[in-house]
């Protein structure tokens, strides 16, 4: 009831302000608006709730209407009363066409309960807003029957308006259409194939950064994977001698015969397991490799008929190689001859079947040939075969190590036969050799003699390698050096009869400036007279091998000094920012000198010690590696590491307490007073040494050693 009678109060109100007068009822056709009474208190208040009550914005804020509101009609923007015409707690104070400030004009876009239908009179004439100069029924049929919203606050509906009944078709689309939202699909993410989608022959170039054995472990993936992995594309190179453990023979067979018509490089080094492959594949694998190159087979074991198919089918062969391959004999040596006229590198070593007859067939035919290496082969005494040899004078490296060949024999080598004689300096006149490597170790049918032959014949000769050759002496390289400025690798190992006399000229000489590498090892009796020349004016030496020699701690004083002196001079190899203030980055230290000084009698603890210090010494680029007696070996190593990790502070207290520690024992073998307490401080300071070899005590106490094997 109390509901009831705040509803009665409420329309009472409404009705007794919609009574009032209006203001210049008079003056109505003079002006031609008229502006309504403003209500004060209670009255302008209902009025307002009045106007909220219809607004659209209940609907967005989500407030449930009244229950005397229609739910069946849409929301309008004009003024609705609070309570429908047919609701029993209260009557409808009009529609919007009545309402005070519509002035005749709907505001609503949409129709509610109360709006009229078309067959209505659109215009109230009771209304306060009137047009002046026209009759009412004029005004009555002109007057629009909706007043469309403003084009900003216009509703668009993307789709096509619902169709309007024919006898409202003079009614504005936007009072009565309904609009439709654009309900937006969702779209499906959509998966790209990344690698379908790429070209083919971009994946191929991704497949080649891959390992050989990684890209037969992709071809199990798929089939078009198992297809691109093998394609001929990607096996242009076919090095197995690193990887071909790690892949089955078949699959070597598969990658030889699918990418046969793209190898160009083919080498099968050591590839023990194609043995039984050879005879069921052999043909086939030969027939689609026809495009090779560079062929290698050292250490395969394979047999002769697929030798002979390989030659046969690959006539444009440059580079082949057959150490030690027992199948190859002398009809191998014919088929190359007859189908590899461009071949520029042959080796033949440890081939037992091979000899200068088989040979001599290839050198008749190859004009090409550069590089011939024939170690442990027979027949170097055939001077027919010499004389093709020295008539082509093609050849710039020879490798003959271990074989028969004598003073005469090399002599038709490097002058040929009855050559003539300059009456002035006594020497051949013949045409200077290109050989630029020569080896000739083991063959002990040398001597002085045919050594003798290599000065004045080859001046471009860079590498020379004479060891075990027991009976050469100082004779045979007296005019050798000063002829070869360009010598960089000297091997005289086990030269038991050279003296230092020999070092000595070969100091004197212009390829003492150009010398990398020399090898003295057991020459016993070289020692400082000859070596200390060769330190000195060597700036090029690289490595030098000096085991079970009589040099002393002064040819280590000395390289170490040298070390400095090549960092001054901007000697070659020193790195190229040298001079350059770099404040931020540490000095980079880069072994420039290896020394090997083996069984060295003569070599003590000092000469270690001082090539250890100069190492440690701070702003030094330029160190020596170095490998001695195998007592001191281990501290070097250490010494070494802590250097080229750049702890210069813990290298020399590594130094430091091994040098106490060989003081200490030094003394402790001294007899006399004080034995027992030097032989103590001898055990003192090897376990201090040991400690710091080992990077410290742990904890504090130190680990149990042994004392070591009484026999080493």
């Amino acid at each position: 009831m109390r509901a009831v009678n705040m509803s009665g109060n409420m329309a009472d109100d409404l009705n007794g302000a919609a009574d009032l007068p209006t203001l210049g009822g008079a003056r109505g056709e003079a002006s031609r608006f008229h502006e309504p009474v403003k209500l004060k208190g209670r009255k302008r208040f209902l009025q307002s709730l009045q106007r909220i009550s219809s607004s659209p914005s209940l609907v967005r804020l989500g407030r449930v209407p009244s229950s005397g509101y229609r739910t069946g009609g849409k929301a309008s923007m004009s003024c609705v009363s609070l309570a429908s015409s047919s609701s029993t707690y209260g009557q409808s104070y009009g529609n919007s066409y009545s309402s005070q400030t519509s002035v005749g004009f709907s505001t609503a876009p949409t129709s509610v309960a109360a709006t009229p239908v078309p067959d209505a009179h659109p215009f109230d004439f009771q209304s306060r807003i009137r047009i002046v100069g026209q009759p009412l029924s004029a005004q009555a049929a002109t007057t629009p029957m909706t007043a469309p919203l403003p084009a900003d606050l216009r509703s668009v509906a993307k789709e096509t308006p619902l169709a309007v009944a024919p006898e409202v078709t003079n009614l504005n689309e936007d009072y009565f259409s309904k609009p439709i939202l654009d309900v937006v699909p969702e779209r499906k993410r959509r998966t790209i194939d990344f690698w379908g989608g790429m070209p083919y022959e971009i994946r191929i170039q991704i497949l080649h950064y891959l390992q050989p054995w990684e890209v037969v472990r992709c071809s199990a993936v798929s089939r078009s994977w198992h297809k691109m992995c093998f394609d001929g594309q990607l096996w242009v190179n076919v090095d197995t001698h690193e990887y071909y453990r790690d892949i089955p023979s078949t699959s070597l067979v598969k990658i030889m015969t699918a990418a046969g018509p793209f190898v160009r490089d083919l080498n099968l080094r050591g590839c023990a397991q194609l043995w039984e492959r050879w005879t069921s594949h052999g043909q086939a694998i030969s027939n689609a490799c026809r495009n090779l190159q560079n062929f290698s087979l050292e250490g395969c074991r394979i047999d002769r008929s697929s030798v002979h198919y390989f030659l046969l089918r690959n006539p444009r062969l440059v580079h082949i190689n057959f150490c030690g391959v027992q199948a190859i004999n002398h009809s191998a040596m014919k088929v190359i001859a007859q189908g590899c006229p461009l071949l520029e590198f042959l080796d033949v070593s440890w081939c037992n079947h091979v000899d200068a007859q088989g040979l001599h067939k290839v050198v008749q035919t190859c004009q090409n040939l550069k590089e011939l290496k024939a170690s442990e082969t027979r027949g170097w005494n055939d001077k027919a075969f010499l004389l093709d040899l020295y008539k082509g004078n093609t050849l710039e490296r020879l490798v003959i190590a271990h074989s028969d060949i004598d003073d005469e024999g090399l002599e038709v080598l490097l002058q040929g036969e009855d050559p003539e004689i300059d009456p002035l300096t006594d020497r051949p006149v013949v045409p200077p050799r290109r050989l630029r490597h020569l080896n000739l170790s083991r063959c002990h049918q040398l001597s002085d003699k045919g050594v003798k032959c290599l000065a004045h014949n080859v001046p471009q000769l860079a590498g020379l390698q004479v060891s075990h050759i027991l009976s050469l002496t100082d004779d045979a390289f007296e005019h050798l050096f000063e002829d070869t400025p360009l010598l960089t690798h000297l091997d005289m190992e086990e030269l038991e009869d050279i003296t230092n006399s020999t070092l000595q000229s070969l100091a004197r000489s212009r390829c003492a400036f150009s010398l990398e590498h020399l090898n003295i090892s057991y020459c016993e009796n070289l020692g400082d007279m000859g070596m200390l020349p060769i330190i000195r004016r060597g700036q090029r030496l690289r490595s030098i091998d000096m085991d079970n020699t009589r040099i002393s701690d002064l040819v280590l004083t000395e390289a170490a000094a040298q070390m400095r002196y090549r960092e001054r001079s901007e000697p070659f190899g020193v790195p190229y920012w040298r001079d350059i203030d770099v404040v931020d980055l540490p000095p980079t230290r880069t072994v420039a000198l290896h020394l090997t000084v083996y069984d060295c009698q003569n070599v003590t603890w000092t000469g270690i010690r001082e090539i250890m210090c100069r190492n440690a010494e701070s702003n030094r680029e330029l160190i020596i590696s170095l490998k001695c007696f195998y007592g001191y070996q281990d501290t070097v190593n250490e010494h070494m590491k802590r250097v080229k990790a750049g702890r210069l502070d813990s290298a020399q207290r590594l130094e430091r307490k091994w040098a106490e520690y060989m003081i200490a024992n030094e003394e402790a073998g001294v007899g006399g007073a004080g034995a027992r307490r030097r032989r103590r401080r001898a055990r003192e300071a090897a376990m201090v040494h040991a400690d710091e070899e080992e990077g410290g005590p742990r904890g504090g106490r130190r680990r149990a050693r042994s004392g070591g094997c009484v026999v080493m």
